[in-house]
């Protein structure tokens, strides 16, 4: 049988069997189903009618009783001994009335709402208050009825008043809810109906059911396996047969519950499908015939002619092209011999694409991952036979999503076949040989070569990107960080090199453009990293920052004018710790916006303070890429200007050469409109950048910073001396007030004052100072002229 079932053949007339036995099944089990959901949906509704029913029979029942006590509240004869307080006529007339109309109990409650006559016993305290509860309703509505529980049994009561012609006591007639009842409801319904009441014990106990003897029991039994909560529905299995079953709530006290429950039989709802189901059992059957003559057919007419294809197709697979097909037909069976005739001509251009496309990077016509990780394996594999080393190197290019996103794609993609090139041409000699890994991302492999060489190798690519690039008259400027891993010091397969190559390149763009080793500790600083992103999130929420201002003065006159807003954490277990050490990490994680808006709040609430003071300061605040890229930043600053009662104008922002090239465009975004609120802006560390002046020129700025590192040597560097007058020159030139920073000597304040300098700051005025001394210090400040060097007094004070 096994063998006969490898052939097309029998496959085909088993396959059109099993489908067609498998949609008759499914047909037969959806149909099945379906009755099952018909027959539950039906039921479910027969239940919840059949409880309408039940509480209409109820009410009909009470309404019956409410007249049969009417009769007796307005006897002529007992209202005379209600008034006359005769005990022995009321209980007499409470007896023979209540016997008449079958009341289980019939009571007279007096104007002091206490019991004057019954004629039972049955007076728990429970009961006791249901009645006087009714009381209290008939009292207000004229007649009451409701159900309460004599110690496990449910009652039907009702109260009427008794006037004479006002009320002069309460008649209360009580009526057992019985086997007459749900007798009564299982005529009119159909629906099988049960009486439970709950012990002291926990348990469901069927009182009356209108089930025969034995399925009674059974039910009983069932009922310690079901929570009867009122208005749950189920199902439940009494004596074979499946119920549908619906509770609904009687009456219940602290010790005691009565419930009634209403059961329909699920296997009487589908019994009249049960025919139906027999009918597509046959049908199913001859189906099945009808399916295993025609897939024998069918099968013999496909199998003859693909023997046939088969042997060709074993000639072509061994890579015999030159066989001719002498299959002519015009059916599909002749449209797949033609196919094997275009297929023969067209598969070994195929391979041969398929493999480049698979293993090469189309744009630079260099191997792409896969084909390095081959060769990565490959260089290993030499390594570890000869006793040799090999490295791997990873390299990612800087500022080449601004080339996208500003110059245009297509000129992105001929900046990658430059670098391919050029990287080819570094390797040119050796036996490295270089790969793209997707995006602005490559990697080398060098076998057979030493560390040294490959630190060599990679100085050597870095310095030859730093050349610019130039495609369709733009010039470019690149950088990039790499990433060396090494067999067997870093790794023993193709992808733990890679990985780890990975890690320190990503360690060397954060260095800045430069080659670094992977080792072991670069991966615990990504943990540290992680760690420290939880400890900055702490100190915002735990007020860790601290504000600090550096004093900003008119070089002219020693007037202070503003101040720079710095910031500084006090670490509950490390204590200051300084923004060098936290401040990088922040702008690359992305919290820098966190850190941001602090600064932003607290110094507003600083200018606010200040103002009340009578003193008017420009406060400058440091704006990171990340900020420049949050288009929303705007409107956070005016929320906050609005909250403290703030102008605009108090504030400068000052941004750097690098954080604006980024992303020039979203840039230049977020600068004009922070412009157009007012806040002047300021180009901070002005001449350590590599931006165009064409473009910053175009920047709504107002204020150019010379960075302290030309300031702090110009008294002693002429090309220092010389790049600080340039630049004073260039601001004013363009309209821009001038501000240096860094100025730690007297003969640097009076040079720089000399040369037309606006605006300083430095040590020699002060150290950055607690944001709560500013005003203090200012107090205490003594400007001096531009003839006379500025005395240094105060700046311990911080």
């Amino acid at each position: 049988m096994a063998m006969r079932l490898r052939s097309l053949e029998s496959r085909i007339v088993v396959l059109f069997l099993v489908l067609v036995l498998i949609v008759q099944l499914a047909g037969f089990v959806a149909i099945r189903i379906g009755i099952n959901q018909n027959a539950r949906t039906a039921v479910a509704s027969e239940l919840v009618i059949g409880e309408r029913v039940f509480r209409r029979l109820m009410q009909q029942n009470a309404d019956n009783l409410v007249t049969g006590a009417r009769v007796l509240a307005l006897d002529y004869g007992f209202r005379q001994a209600v008034g006359s307080n005769d005990n022995e006529t009321i209980t007499s007339v409470l007896e023979n009335h209540g016997a008449r109309i079958g009341a289980t109990l019939t009571m007279l409650i007096g104007i002091n709402r206490e019991i004057k006559a019954t004629t039972a016993t049955m007076t728990s305290n429970g009961f006791k208050q249901s009645i006087l509860a009714l009381v209290e309703e008939a009292d207000r509505a004229g007649t009451a009825n409701g159900v309460s529980l004599v110690e496990d049994d449910p009652y039907q009561i009702v109260v009427i008043p008794v006037k004479a012609p006002e009320t002069i006591g309460w008649v209360a007639m009580a009526f057992p809810i019985d086997q007459r009842l749900i007798n009564d409801m299982h005529a009119l319904s159909s629906l099988q109906v049960a009486i439970v009441s709950r012990n002291q014990s926990g348990r469901w106990v069927a009182r009356e059911s209108t089930f025969p003897a034995d399925d009674a029991v059974n039910l009983d039994q069932r009922l310690l396996d079901f929570p009867l909560v009122p208005g749950l529905s189920g199902v439940l299995r009494v004596t074979g047969n499946q119920y549908s079953y619906r509770s609904m709530a009687l009456a219940a006290n602290e010790q005691h519950a009565a419930n009634v429950i209403l059961l329909q039989s699920l296997n009487e709802a589908v019994a009249p499908y049960d025919q139906l189901q027999l009918t597509l059992l046959i049908l199913t059957a001859i189906c099945t015939l009808l399916a295993v003559i025609f897939s024998k057919v069918a099968a013999r007419r496909i199998t003859g002619p693909l023997r046939t294809l088969t042997d060709i197709a074993i000639q072509l697979g061994k890579g015999d092209y030159d066989g001719r097909l002498e299959i002519r037909r015009k059916d599909e069976i002749g449209e797949l011999a033609r196919a094997f005739d275009s297929m023969r001509d067209d598969i070994s251009r195929r391979e041969f694409e398929t493999t480049r496309l698979a293993y090469w990077d189309t744009l630079t016509n260099l191997p792409n991952r896969s084909q390095f990780v081959k060769m990565i394996s490959a260089a290993v594999e030499q390594a570890d036979r000869t006793g040799e080393h090999c490295y791997v190197m990873m390299l990612n290019l800087d500022r080449f999503k601004n080339v996208n996103d500003v110059l245009g794609h297509q000129v992105g993609d001929g900046l990658l076949r430059k670098v391919a090139e050029r990287l080819k041409q570094q390797l040119d000699g050796s036996l490295g040989q270089v790969a793209r890994l997707g995006g602005d991302e490559f990697a080398i492999i060098l076998p057979l070569t030493s560390m040294r060489a490959s630190q060599i190798m990679a100085e050597k690519i870095l310095k030859s990107l730093e050349q610019p690039i130039s495609l369709e008259d733009q010039t470019v400027d690149l950088g990039a960080g790499i990433g060396i891993a090494g067999f067997p010091e870093h790794g023993t397969d193709a992808e733990s090199l890679l990985s780890h190559a990975g890690t320190a390149m990503y360690s060397a763009k954060k260095s800045g453009n430069v080659a670094v080793v992977y080792h072991p500790a670069i991966d615990k600083s990504s943990a540290q990293n992680l760690s420290l992103l939880g400890e900055l999130r702490r100190a915002v929420e735990h007020n860790e920052f601290r504000l600090q201002m550096q004093p900003k003065i008119l070089l002219g006159s020693g007037e202070v004018i503003g101040a720079e807003a710095l910031i500084r954490w006090i670490h509950p277990e490390r204590g200051m710790i300084f923004p060098d050490d936290f401040i990088p990490f922040a702008e690359q994680s992305g919290f820098i916006r966190v850190m941001t808006l602090w600064v932003l709040e607290q110094s507003a609430a600083l200018c606010s303070q200040l103002a009340a003071r009578g003193l008017h300061l420009k406060i400058s605040i440091n704006l990171s890429t990340r900020d420049l890229l949050d288009q929303d930043l705007p409107n956070k600053f005016a929320a906050i200007l609005q909250r403290h009662q703030v102008i605009p104008q108090s504030f400068c922002l000052e941004i750097t050469e690098s954080a604006i090239m980024d992303d020039p465009v979203r840039a230049l975004q977020t600068l004009e409109r922070l412009h157009v609120m007012g806040v002047e802006l300021s180009i901070d560390d002005f001449g350590t950048g590599y931006s165009s002046l064409a473009y910053l020129k175009r920047l709504p700025v107002d204020e150019l910073k010379i960075d302290k590192s030309f300031v702090m040597n110009m008294e002693h560097d002429i090309d220092d001396a010389q790049i600080v007058r340039s630049t004073i020159d260039l601001g004013h030139n363009m309209g821009l007030r001038v501000v240096a920073e860094g100025i730690e000597s007297k003969e640097a304040w009076s040079l720089l004052d000399a040369m037309g300098c606006d605006h300083g700051q430095g040590y020699l005025i002060s150290r950055p100072m607690p944001a709560e001394q500013l005003a203090d210090w200012i107090d205490r400040w003594v400007p001096s002229s531009r003839s006379v060097t500025p005395i240094n007094t105060l700046q311990q004070e911080s």
